[in-house]
């Protein structure tokens, strides 16, 4: 178990679609240990296998109390293996997101509000759900990844992407 350098945006293999995963062993289970490790030291709501270098179709998310996140409900933690997503409905919020792998940058990205996901957990037993609000824009976020994008391309005003620090007390939420 390591906490493992996460790739910033730029780097190729942030870029490429990730494979499926077909084995389900000890491999999968280290890098799963190696995951959850380098997002809970690094706080993030979420991270994907591209970001630590591996392109695997794997991603975990999880919120508790995040103080970047005061008003969200708690998101269990979640391991989802070669992810399948399906919205509900055509509607969108936007909403300000940040990635590991773009540091100390937001952006106001659509997202659908409601979504179906389905996949695998750790021990390759399929699962499924319907969320809404948050929860469905923190999958997408992480699901992106193994599509080879990163929020800055959802994005669709440049104008509402910048420096955390810079866009301080400008990042409310904006209707579609």
């Amino acid at each position: 178990m390591a906490v493992r350098p996460v790739l910033k945006m730029g780097h190729p293999v942030l870029r490429q679609v990730a494979a499926p995963v077909t084995d389900f062993g000890p491999a999968l289970s280290e890098l799963l240990l190696d995951m959850e490790e380098t997002m809970r030291e690094q706080r993030g709501a979420g991270i994907a296998a591209p970001q630590i270098g591996v392109s695997l179709r794997v991603v975990m998310f999880e919120m508790k109390e995040n103080p970047r996140y005061p008003d969200i409900a708690p998101i269990p933690f979640t391991v989802l293996v070669n992810p399948v997503l399906t919205p509900i409905g055509v509607e969108q919020d936007s909403g300000w997101e940040g990635c590991l792998s773009v540091p100390g940058m937001r952006g106001l990205v659509p997202r659908y509000r409601q979504l179906h996901y389905s996949g695998f957990d750790r021990d390759g037993r399929p699962f499924e759900y319907a969320v809404s609000g948050f929860h469905a824009r923190v999958v997408q976020h992480e699901v992106d990844h193994l599509d080879g994008i990163l929020y800055p391309q959802r994005i669709r005003d440049l104008a509402h992407f910048g420096f955390e620090d810079a866009l301080a007390g400008q990042m409310t939420p904006m209707p579609d």
